[in-house]
């Protein structure tokens, strides 16, 4: 590697010499510590991995000389030290590489060559659903099934364990992949060994969860990418980027008394929402950080894919030490990550020097308040003094949009058990206390507890149609909330553990019970969910409920006993007591003396070192599946795991670009449409085109699973593509879900089969769409799905950064209108044929030209948002993976 900068040295700490390449070497000539402590990071990954080619002098200059005001304009390459997989999206990267070593072959290569060259984690954590709940035995029944509907699934990761070097697989039931990234597998400063000498620099990472960032909290730079991009950084590919824009937001005074971590996160996500920061880095400051805990800034970071954000991240400080020591690293690796910081001027100090920021905005932590956010969006936050009146509104509103619907004061009558309830407007019929946002907490988790343990002295019990579940992210959770003596006051309310990983935030929800779900649909009912989660978008939690709030784990639990969102719990009782008195929210909710008391008692670094003692290992169900150990994957004909298409004919040399003339619109849809929309999620329909394929395959509509749990079947994900049920589909008006109209037929049907159909028919597509396109999840099946259905190009007002960098890597091509430009503006109703000038010289622009019924033409110019030119590259193979495999075999 090159020196440019003369920055090679060593560091002793604890009786051995660190090698290091020194920021503070640069102090003689630059001024580095106005560069905020991300874009530090983002210079010593530069410094070390400066090689001529991919990392030039050049390019390290102009991070020094980064002007904090101007447009991102200079490339770089990113080499994160580590990879992480969750099971959804890890799947089907390692079904890429298997079929990669297979292509290898095809090439006359040695299969081997595909393999890991960065050190990759895969959690399985996306698996497991809330069928059972409310028992004892809900834990045990659940895993039951997880183990019974992936066993296809296990099975090639167990393969892909042993067939790949540097690829490390959590077992099922250990937590959430975020959370056993931050509690374990995070190192903070890396250590590697080279030729003999320990190598040491800032741990970074990219993963296949948008979530990735809550990392940040612990000082890791690192952020969510589509598994397309990941699967390239696996095979030691750099990430390109360009040197963003970095958001200062400053954070003084301390949360008051009744607002918790969650309250403050639903904040600040509303602020940087207001402000804009696709694209950009946010970093967190101010002498606040003295009073702010680390699972608190976990929380913060964690959301920085609803905020908007590439990375939400915090410096290291004594609370990181304190963290690090409390969740059982070892003494040797908090040194280090002391003794490296400070050196290289990574460390925070109460009233340092404020670095050069893009923007800045501030909070006094003192002004948060308790807060929900819904119905649809992360960003609506709404004070909890407001959310009954909220609601209202947003019944007002399916009113007006259901007109069959029941009468707002009216009910529906269900019975079970012989025993008949009323079920209204706004009942809550999913109470989740999930996700790694706040399981992450101990603080919110304990307060659960408390309000759990005082509602059941008083006598409070949940409503008898709220569906109740607690997913923890870790097994360090029920571990402390035993100790606390407030596992089992939750287990009475109903909040018995269901499973160790992300179930209702991502749609893993299970069933209602059959005589609720009737009900809803009989009364046309607003039905409601509150959750601990991330994300609320429609459709996503369950199919039945359109309403869903974000809150905090003792909101949830204050919900689950009202059961209704049509509620002032200022003001109305959450329930009466078994006194015969009115029980009131204040009545039940912890002060911080208390919850704190019960943090410095319970929990230990003991603990967390029991229970990731074996983390590799898993239970008794991991260690029974079989598996081949081959070098190259035997593929049988399993419906969960299936060669892809991806690599079929490939040559050496990759193709001309295609022109495009004559496109026809798939799809056209307005703002904000998320990955949840465009990539399948949740349950699989029998009548569906998915459902339809696996029952022609001999699976029973009872053994579907989820559509995430078959990310390894392309045949079932493309037709699962743009299959949401709350998807509005403008070239099929009138409808919700999957449908589309086939020009020039005329003909109304599934977008599935109007694809193949436009295949056939040597027709290529396009999409249609406003703002905010593919927000959400980092989801590579809305790329991959969009391609194989035959989709090209992708013509939207903006993008969501993850998802237009998948599309990319996929080689379908993002186009954006130009500002003020829009398909309404230009009066385009997707009914036009449409033609796309040459891509050859890599234009930044390019001219649409749509041809309507009447012989008419709409010419319009548009954004190329292929950013940079290695993104060029990939597009030019036809993706990323195409790119990597030519660039290996050519080796």
């Amino acid at each position: 590697m090159s020196d440019s900068f003369q920055t090679q040295t060593t560091l002793p700490v604890g009786g051995k010499t660190f090698h290091i390449r020194s920021l503070s070497a640069l102090r003689a000539t630059h001024d580095i510590d106005r560069l905020p402590f991300s874009l530090k990071v983002l210079l010593e990954n530069l410094l070390r991995t400066e090689d001529g080619v991919n990392v030039t002098k050049e390019h390290i200059q102009a991070l020094l000389d980064w002007d904090a005001q101007a447009e991102p304009s200079k490339e770089i390459a990113f080499t994160p030290a580590r990879v992480v997989l969750q099971d959804f999206t890890g799947v089907p990267a390692v079904v890429d590489l298997a079929a990669m070593r297979d292509a290898m072959q095809s090439l006359g290569k040695d299969p081997a060559r595909i393999n890991p060259l960065t050190p990759v984690d895969l959690v399985i954590d996306h698996s497991v659903m809330v069928d059972h709940f409310g028992g004892a035995d809900s834990l045990d029944l659940n895993i039951k099934l997880e183990y019974h509907r992936n066993r296809e699934r296990y099975q090639f990761l167990r393969w892909g364990q042993q067939a790949f070097d540097n690829f490390r697989v959590v077992p099922p039931g250990t937590g959430i992949v975020h959370q056993v990234n931050l509690e374990y597998l995070a190192q903070t400063v890396f250590v590697r060994e080279d030729n003999g000498s320990l190598q040491a620099y800032p741990d970074t990472l990219v993963g296949t969860d948008s979530h990735t960032t809550m990392i940040n909290g612990l000082g890791v730079l690192g952020w969510g990418v589509g598994g397309i991009e990941a699967e390239a950084a696996m095979l030691g590919q750099p990430i390109s980027m360009l040197i963003p824009q970095v958001v200062g937001f400053k954070l003084t005074g301390r949360l008051p008394e009744g607002a918790t971590a969650t309250d403050l996160v639903l904040t600040v996500t509303e602020m940087l929402r207001a402000q804009g920061v696709v694209g950009k880095f946010v970093e967190f400051f101010g002498d606040g950080l003295d009073h702010l805990p680390l699972a608190d800034r976990a929380t913060i970071a964690n959301m920085a894919p609803e905020y908007g954000a590439t990375c939400g991240i915090f410096p290291i400080d004594q609370e990181t030490l304190n963290y690090l020591s409390l969740s059982g690293r070892d003494t040797e690796q908090v040194q280090l990550v002391e003794a490296y910081a400070k050196a290289q001027g990574l460390w925070r100090e109460t009233g340092a020097r404020e670095a050069d920021y893009s923007a800045r905005l501030e909070l006094d932590l003192g002004s948060v308040v308790p807060s929900l956010a819904g119905p649809r969006r992360p960003q609506d936050r709404i004070a909890l003094t407001q959310a009954k009146s909220s609601y209202e509104q947003t019944l007002k509103s399916h009113l007006a949009d259901t007109p069959d619907a029941v009468a707002a004061d009216a009910t529906v009558s269900y019975t079970v058990e012989d025993t008949t309830y009323e079920l209204p407007h706004g009942a809550v019929v999913i109470a989740a206390i999930t996700s790694c946002t706040n399981t992450s907490n101990p603080a919110v988790l304990l307060a659960a507890g408390l309000v759990a343990k005082k509602a059941q002295a008083l006598g409070l019990k949940p409503k008898p149609w709220v569906k109740t579940s607690l997913a923890p992210g870790s097994q360090v959770v029920p571990a402390y909330l035993e100790k606390a003596g407030l596992l089992k006051p939750l287990a009475d309310l109903g909040f018995n553990v269901v499973g160790f990983g992300c179930t209702t935030c991502i749609g893993n929800s299970g069933p209602l019970s059959e005589p609720i779900s009737q009900a809803i649909h009989q009364g046309k009912l607003l039905a409601t969910a509150v959750l601990s989660g991330n994300r609320n978008f429609e459709g996503r939690i369950h199919a039945d409920v359109r309403a869903n709030y974000l809150a905090s784990p003792p909101l949830v639990v204050a919900y689950a006993l009202a059961g209704t969102m049509n509620i002032d719990p200022y003001s109305e009782p959450l329930g009466i007591g078994k006194d015969g008195q009115p029980v009131m929210l204040k009545d039940i909710w912890p002060t911080q003396a208390e919850i704190a008391e019960l943090l410095g008692a319970n929990i230990s670094s003991a603990m967390y070192r029991d229970q990731y003692a074996d983390v590799f290992q898993g239970d008794s169900n991991w260690q029974k599946i079989a598996t081949a150990t081959s070098e190259r994957y035997d593929w049988t004909d399993s419906t969960y795991v299936k060669n892809p298409p991806y690599f079929e004919h490939m040559r050496m040399d990759p193709e001309a670009i295609q022109e495009m003339s004559g496109a026809r619109c798939l799809v056209k849809v307005g703002d904000s449409i998320t990955t949840d929309h465009i990539s399948p999620a949740g349950s699989i329909h029998p009548d569906s085109p998915a459902g339809r394929y696996l029952q022609e395959h001999g699976i029973e509509p009872k053994e579907f699973n989820s559509y995430g749990s078959r990310r390894g079947n392309h045949e079932v994900m493309m037709r699962g593509t743009f299959a949401n049920v709350r998807l509005r589909n403008q070239m099929a008006p009138g409808t919700e879900g999957g449908w589309t109209t086939h020009i020039p037929s005329g003909e109304r049907i599934s977008i599935y089969d109007a694809a193949m159909r436009y295949r056939n028919e040597d027709v290529p597509l396009i999409v249609l769409a406003g703002k905010e396109y593919g927000t959400g999840s980092s989801r590579d099946w809305a790329a991959k799905g969009t391609r194989l259905l035959g989709i090209r190009a992708v013509i939207a007002e903006s993008f969501e950064r993850i998802h237009r960098s998948n599309l990319v890597g996929f080689g379908v091509l993002p186009l954006q209108f130009l500002p003020g430009q829009n398909a309404q503006e230009l009066g385009l109703d997707g009914y036009e044929a449409f033609d796309i000038s040459s891509l050859d010289d890599e234009p930044h622009t390019v001219v649409v030209t749509a041809h309507n019924n009447q012989g008419g033409q709409t010419p319009f110019e548009a954004r190329v948002r292929i950013d940079t030119p290695k993104e060029w590259e990939y597009y030019r193979h036809g993706g990323i993976l195409h790119y990597v495999l030519r660039q290996l075999a050519a080796a």
